[in-house]
Order: C-alpha cells, then sequence, then structure tokens
C-alpha cells in the first residue's frame, strides 16, 4: 500500500509542475491602454430659424350644401357622393312640371294684354282725328288714354309675373356652386323638398383653413403676418402661407390659441386632414452651431472637447435652441475650431485621442 501511495504522490507532483510551467508559457506582456478613438469636426455658423410646432386640423371654406329654392319633387340625383363635379355642372333635377303649366297661363295672360292695348291704341287714334274735328269731345279722348295706360301698366305687371314663373322654373335644374367633390347626397328622388331644404353637399379644397393650436405662452409673439410652413400626410408638397389671424378667445378646454392660416390650390390637400404647422418667429443669420452628439452632460454643466494636437480639451459652452440635430452655441466656442463628435462622452480633460482618420462628418 505504501509503494502504490508513493507513486500516487509522485504522479501528482509531476502534474502540478507540468501545469506551472503550461501557465508560465501563456503569459504575454500587458500592453499599454489604447487611446479613445474620436470623429470630428468644426464649428461651423448656419442660418437658424425661430420655430414653434403645433399639429392641427384643415377645414375647407368652400363648402356649399345646395339647397331647394323652390318648392318640387325630386326627380333625379346627377351627382354621387365622391363625384367631381365644375362649377355650373347640373347635379340634380326637380319637377318642373308645374312651373311650365304657370309659364304657359302668364304668357296667355301677357299676349291677351298686348292684343288689348293694341286694340286701345287704335281707338285713341281714331277718336284723336275725331277731336280735331269737334265731333267728340277732349274728355272722351282723355278717358281712352287713361284706359291705355292702365293696360300698358297691367302688361308690365303680367311680364314681371311670366319673369317669376320662368326663373323659379329655371331653378329646378340645380347648378353646382363650385369646383369640387360631392360629400353628401341628402334626399332620393321621389322625395318633395322645400324651399331652403339642403339636397347636396359639394366640398372644394381649393381654399382651405388650417386651425393651428398653440400654447397662451406665445400669446404676445404672435401676430399677423408670420411666415408658416404647413405639411399633411395627404400630400407630399410642402405650403407655406402667413399667419391670417388668430382667435380672440383662448379656449377654455385647453387654454390654446387657435391661430388660423389659409391655403390656395395646394394638390393633394383635403378637408378635415391633420396639419403640421411650424410658424417662424424670428431667426438667427449667422448661429455657431455643432451637431448634439459633440455635447456632453458633465457636473461642471454642457462641455464640449476642443481637439488640439489629438489632446481633447473640455470647454464649458451655454447653449440655445436645438434644430435639425445641430445646437446653437451661445458662448463658449469660436469658429472654425475643431471639436470631438463620436466617442465625445467617454473623453475627460487632458486625455490624449486619436482622430478617425475617414470621418463621414469631414467628407463634402
Amino acid at each position: 500500500m505504501s509503494a502504490y501511495r508513493s507513486r500516487g504522490l509522485a504522479l501528482l507532483a509531476l502534474l502540478s509542475l507540468l501545469i506551472s510551467a503550461c501557465g508560465k508559457n501563456n503569459e504575454e506582456p500587458a500592453k499599454p491602454a489604447a487611446m479613445p478613438l474620436v470623429s470630428v469636426t468644426t464649428v461651423e455658423t448656419a442660418r437658424l430659424e425661430v420655430r414653434e410646432q403645433s399639429i392641427g386640423t384643415l377645414e375647407g371654406i368652400m363648402d356649399p350644401t345646395v339647397a331647394a329654392e323652390v318648392p318640387a319633387r325630386v326627380l333625379k340625383i346627377l351627382a354621387r357622393p365622391g363625384q367631381a363635379v365644375k362649377k355650373g355642372d347640373v347635379i340634380a333635377l326637380l319637377d318642373a312640371e308645374d312651373y311650365a303649366l304657370q309659364q304657359r297661363e302668364a304668357e296667355s295672360e301677357v299676349a291677351r294684354l298686348e292684343a288689348l292695348l293694341l286694340n286701345q291704341q287704335r281707338n285713341v287714334e281714331r277718336n284723336q282725328k275725331l277731336v280735331e274735328k269737334n265731333f267728340i269731345s277732349q274728355n272722351a279722348l282723355d278717358e281712352l288714354e287713361t284706359q291705355k295706360i292702365a293696360l300698358k301698366r297691367q302688361l308690365e305687371g303680367a311680364k314681371s309675373r311670366l319673369a317669376t314663373i320662368t326663373h323659379n322654373g329655371s331653378k329646378t335644374r340645380l347648378l353646382s356652386p363650385i369646383d369640387g367633390k360631392v360629400e353628401k347626397q341628402i334626399v332620393s328622388p321621389g322625395d318633395y323638398v322645400k324651399v331652403g331644404d339642403p339636397i347636396l353637399q359639394i366640398i372644394s379644397n381649393q381654399r382651405l383653413r388650417a386651425h393651428l393650436p398653440f400654447p397662451e405662452s406665445l400669446g404676445s409673439k404672435l401676430k399677423p403676418g408670420l411666415k408658416v410652413r404647413l405639411k399633411t400626410p395627404t400630400s407630399e408638397e410642402e405650403a407655406t402661407g402667413v399667419l391670417r389671424e388668430f382667435k380672440p378667445v383662448i379656449g377654455s378646454n385647453n387654454r390654446a390659441i387657435d391661430v388660423l392660416v389659409d391655403i390656395v390650390d395646394q394638390p393633394g390637400w383635403q378637408s378635415g386632414a391633420s396639419v403640421t404647422g411650424e410658424i417662424i418667429l424670428g431667426e438667427y443669420p449667422a448661429a455657431l452651431v455643432v451637431p448634439e452628439q459633440s455635447i456632453v452632460l458633465r457636473p461642471a454643466g454642457e462641455v464640449v472637447y476642443v481637439i488640439k494636437d489629438n489632446v481633447a480639451h473640455q470647454r464649458i459652452v451655454k447653449t440655445g435652441i436645438y434644430q435639425d440635430g445641430r445646437i446653437q452655441i451661445i458662448e463658449g466656442l469660436e469658429a472654425g475650431e475643431t471639436i470631438a463628435v463620436d466617442g465625445a462622452a467617454f473623453l475627460t480633460d487632458q486625455t490624449r485621442v486619436q482622430v478617425q482618420a475617414h470621418s463621414q462628418r469631414d467628407q463634402p
């Protein structure tokens, strides 16, 4: 037993020596810490706009409801919802039979009075010759003249009634008042409509009005004439307008100011759609700007790392507005200085860095 035990201990000792030797052979010398890799850019000047954005809705300014102007029964609806119509197109027909009968009756009355007036004119001419020959008195002629004048007035009244009936009869053909599309059909053929009853609603997108809610805190900055950029999901075309007016009463539910902007002849823009509006309140024509990645928050505040001779120098800055991925620098930097962008968050003051050789930011 002792021989086996001593032999086992010898094997364990040999294995320990082998493992120790292998560990020493695998050890590598410690490498120095690598310098941080950063991309850089230069501080530029750019034109920045002071903007305020809001999401609102589009309202159609021209969306008339075509109503009956005379009482009649609906014969045909010639325009259906979604159909495009032009100004002057016939969109519905009402029963005109009653007005046709009234027109014939009025025409007959006009013809009767014209015949009576013509006969009275001849009587006046004949009696005027008799007065010249002293066969009848002047009073008799004057009475005939009075009857002639009365017939003229009756004829004028009959012609006016005929014109009224003809005009009312033409109103049985309902015409589209604008270019647009039929939004809603309110009646059907066979319905009896009275004066003022709605028949069709037409929407025109030629003139729209954007309603944009802005917080009441901007009330002192808003004024008519400010430039507004507008976008809507129904069209890829951006529109530009001016602040037309804003309602004097602040909304009781949302405490917002309703700003109104008119849009004219924008293809694809539709009434009822949402709209995003940016009001341009002012501008900085030559503002210092840096990429937003270059701004790092430290205990000292917002800092930027200026790169000189591959060394990062911490610079405390005062920032302004943020716009399109860039931030305005009010204090702390000058135009043309080189600053760290990608990798800036991992830097500290006086850190040696390795500048990326081909930064996409340096390419035109």
